[in-house]
Protein backbone atom coordinates (compact mmCIF):
# COMPACT_ATOMS: atom_id res chain seq x y z
CA UNK A 1 0.00 0.00 0.00
CA UNK A 2 1.12 3.04 -0.92
CA UNK A 3 0.12 4.71 2.65
CA UNK A 4 2.43 2.11 4.48
CA UNK A 5 5.82 3.51 5.98
CA UNK A 6 8.98 2.09 6.21
CA UNK A 7 8.83 -1.68 8.83
CA UNK A 8 10.64 -1.18 11.50
CA UNK A 9 13.43 -3.53 12.23
CA UNK A 10 12.29 -7.00 13.33
CA UNK A 11 8.71 -6.92 12.10
CA UNK A 12 9.38 -9.10 8.57
CA UNK A 13 12.06 -12.13 8.64
CA UNK A 14 12.24 -11.45 4.79
CA UNK A 15 13.08 -8.09 4.62
CA UNK A 16 16.12 -5.95 5.90
CA UNK A 17 16.05 -4.76 8.80
CA UNK A 18 14.86 -0.53 8.94
CA UNK A 19 17.36 -0.11 11.62
CA UNK A 20 20.07 -2.10 13.59
CA UNK A 21 18.96 -2.46 16.89
CA UNK A 22 20.99 -0.68 18.56
CA UNK A 23 19.87 2.18 16.99
CA UNK A 24 17.01 3.44 19.10
CA UNK A 25 15.65 6.55 18.07
CA UNK A 26 15.81 8.67 14.87
CA UNK A 27 15.58 12.01 13.55
CA UNK A 28 14.46 12.39 9.75
CA UNK A 29 14.22 15.22 8.32
CA UNK A 30 12.92 16.80 4.71
CA UNK A 31 15.64 18.44 2.80
CA UNK A 32 13.80 22.07 2.30
CA UNK A 33 14.67 22.90 6.51
CA UNK A 34 16.35 24.81 8.16
CA UNK A 35 17.26 24.92 11.68
CA UNK A 36 17.42 28.12 13.91
CA UNK A 37 18.59 26.22 17.15
CA UNK A 38 20.95 23.38 18.34
CA UNK A 39 19.74 20.17 16.79
CA UNK A 40 20.02 18.79 20.31
CA UNK A 41 17.14 20.34 21.48
CA UNK A 42 15.13 18.29 18.95
CA UNK A 43 16.46 15.31 20.06
CA UNK A 44 15.61 15.86 24.03
CA UNK A 45 11.18 16.07 22.42
CA UNK A 46 12.10 12.16 22.96
CA UNK A 47 12.55 12.80 26.67
CA UNK A 48 8.77 14.47 26.73
CA UNK A 49 6.84 11.57 24.81
CA UNK A 50 4.18 10.26 26.65
CA UNK A 51 3.60 6.52 27.28
CA UNK A 52 2.41 5.25 24.53
CA UNK A 53 4.05 7.28 22.06
CA UNK A 54 6.14 5.93 19.21
CA UNK A 55 6.63 9.32 17.21
CA UNK A 56 6.97 12.85 17.55
CA UNK A 57 5.07 14.91 14.13
CA UNK A 58 3.95 18.44 14.33
CA UNK A 59 0.56 19.45 12.87
CA UNK A 60 0.06 20.03 9.24
CA UNK A 61 -0.59 23.91 8.84
CA UNK A 62 -2.27 23.93 5.68
CA UNK A 63 -6.26 23.25 5.17
CA UNK A 64 -5.18 19.98 2.89
CA UNK A 65 -6.97 17.44 5.32
CA UNK A 66 -9.70 19.21 5.59
CA UNK A 67 -9.70 18.66 1.98
CA UNK A 68 -9.05 15.63 1.74
CA UNK A 69 -11.76 14.14 4.53
CA UNK A 70 -14.33 16.27 2.95
CA UNK A 71 -16.38 13.24 2.32
CA UNK A 72 -15.98 12.14 5.62
CA UNK A 73 -16.88 15.35 7.23
CA UNK A 74 -19.92 15.57 5.37
CA UNK A 75 -21.26 12.30 6.78
CA UNK A 76 -19.90 13.31 10.34
CA UNK A 77 -21.08 17.29 10.96
CA UNK A 78 -19.02 18.45 13.83
CA UNK A 79 -16.30 16.32 13.72
CA UNK A 80 -12.61 17.52 14.67
CA UNK A 81 -11.06 15.62 11.76
CA UNK A 82 -9.67 18.38 9.33
CA UNK A 83 -10.33 21.42 11.27
CA UNK A 84 -7.32 23.32 12.71
CA UNK A 85 -6.04 23.36 16.42
CA UNK A 86 -6.36 23.64 19.16
CA UNK A 87 -9.48 21.91 19.03
CA UNK A 88 -9.18 19.96 15.62
CA UNK A 89 -7.56 17.38 13.63
CA UNK A 90 -5.74 19.17 11.09
CA UNK A 91 -3.47 16.21 10.10
CA UNK A 92 0.47 15.61 10.28
CA UNK A 93 3.46 16.83 8.62
CA UNK A 94 5.99 14.45 8.36
CA UNK A 95 8.69 17.23 7.31
CA UNK A 96 9.91 16.58 10.89
CA UNK A 97 9.92 13.57 12.46
CA UNK A 98 11.13 12.13 15.73
CA UNK A 99 11.42 7.96 15.15
CA UNK A 100 11.61 5.85 18.63
CA UNK A 101 12.21 3.16 16.84
CA UNK A 102 12.53 1.12 20.35
CA UNK A 103 9.09 2.03 21.12
CA UNK A 104 7.91 1.13 17.65
CA UNK A 105 9.50 -1.70 18.03
CA UNK A 106 7.35 -2.74 21.08
CA UNK A 107 4.04 -1.52 19.90
CA UNK A 108 1.59 -4.42 19.38
CA UNK A 109 -0.30 -1.38 18.21
CA UNK A 110 1.59 0.19 15.76
CA UNK A 111 2.90 -3.22 14.35
CA UNK A 112 -0.55 -3.90 13.95
CA UNK A 113 -1.30 -0.70 12.35
CA UNK A 114 1.36 -1.33 9.24
CA UNK A 115 -0.83 -4.25 8.13
CA UNK A 116 -2.55 -3.82 4.53
CA UNK A 117 -5.52 -4.78 5.64
CA UNK A 118 -5.46 -1.97 8.84
CA UNK A 119 -4.87 0.45 6.69
CA UNK A 120 -7.20 -0.22 4.06
CA UNK A 121 -9.84 -0.39 6.87
CA UNK A 122 -8.88 3.23 8.20
CA UNK A 123 -8.76 4.27 4.66
CA UNK A 124 -12.31 3.23 4.01
CA UNK A 125 -13.50 4.69 7.43
CA UNK A 126 -12.22 8.09 6.46
CA UNK A 127 -13.38 7.54 2.65
CA UNK A 128 -9.66 8.64 2.39
CA UNK A 129 -7.37 8.51 -0.89
CA UNK A 130 -3.60 10.31 -0.21
CA UNK A 131 -1.30 11.68 -2.14
CA UNK A 132 1.52 11.82 0.53
CA UNK A 133 2.65 8.59 1.19
CA UNK A 134 4.36 8.36 5.20
CA UNK A 135 2.56 11.23 6.39
CA UNK A 136 -1.04 10.49 5.21
CA UNK A 137 -0.54 6.93 6.93
CA UNK A 138 0.34 9.09 10.12
CA UNK A 139 -2.64 11.03 9.77
CA UNK A 140 -4.95 8.20 9.23
CA UNK A 141 -3.49 6.61 12.27
CA UNK A 142 -3.53 9.69 14.25
CA UNK A 143 -7.67 9.99 13.51
CA UNK A 144 -7.38 6.59 15.42
CA UNK A 145 -4.69 6.65 17.78
CA UNK A 146 -3.57 9.13 18.74
CA UNK A 147 -1.48 8.35 21.74
CA UNK A 148 0.66 6.58 19.66
CA UNK A 149 1.76 10.36 18.60
CA UNK A 150 3.80 13.18 20.40
CA UNK A 151 2.40 16.04 18.61
CA UNK A 152 5.43 18.74 18.52
CA UNK A 153 5.11 22.59 18.46
CA UNK A 154 4.69 24.12 15.51
CA UNK A 155 7.99 25.91 15.95
CA UNK A 156 9.48 22.64 15.33
CA UNK A 157 8.11 22.35 11.73
CA UNK A 158 7.38 25.91 10.58
CA UNK A 159 5.80 25.39 7.17
CA UNK A 160 5.65 28.48 5.02
CA UNK A 161 3.63 26.72 2.39
CA UNK A 162 0.65 28.98 1.21
CA UNK A 163 -0.85 26.96 -1.80
CA UNK A 164 -4.10 25.93 0.14
CA UNK A 165 -5.10 29.99 1.02
CA UNK A 166 -4.62 30.68 -2.80
CA UNK A 167 -6.85 27.66 -3.76
CA UNK A 168 -10.16 28.19 -2.35
CA UNK A 169 -9.39 28.47 1.84
CA UNK A 170 -8.26 31.78 2.11
CA UNK A 171 -11.14 32.30 4.97
CA UNK A 172 -9.85 29.54 7.12
CA UNK A 173 -6.23 29.44 6.15
CA UNK A 174 -4.75 31.62 9.11
CA UNK A 175 -6.43 29.00 11.89
CA UNK A 176 -4.02 26.67 10.23
CA UNK A 177 -1.20 28.88 9.75
CA UNK A 178 -0.56 30.50 12.75
CA UNK A 179 2.29 29.65 14.86
CA UNK A 180 3.56 31.92 17.67
CA UNK A 181 6.65 31.50 19.22
CA UNK A 182 10.19 31.40 18.23
CA UNK A 183 11.04 29.10 15.26
CA UNK A 184 13.34 26.90 15.73
CA UNK A 185 13.56 24.59 12.44
CA UNK A 186 11.96 26.45 9.12
CA UNK A 187 10.05 23.88 6.82
CA UNK A 188 10.70 25.65 3.02
CA UNK A 189 7.57 23.71 1.58
CA UNK A 190 6.36 23.59 -1.62
CA UNK A 191 9.48 25.44 -2.52
CA UNK A 192 8.52 28.45 -0.48
CA UNK A 193 12.10 31.05 0.02
CA UNK A 194 13.09 30.75 3.77
CA UNK A 195 13.59 34.05 5.41
CA UNK A 196 16.50 35.11 6.22
CA UNK A 197 18.11 35.78 9.57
Amino acid sequence: SPLLPPTPAGLDADLPPFAPPEISRIIQMDLDVEYRVDIRELFEEFDRFPEGAVIGIAREMQPVYRHLFWQYRKEHPGTPVGDPPPGGLPGFNSGVLLLDLDAMRRSALYNSLLEEEAVRQLADKYHFRGHLGDQDFFTLVGMEHPELFHVLDCTWNRQLCTWWRDHGYAEVFEHYFRCDGHVKIYHGNCNTPIPQE
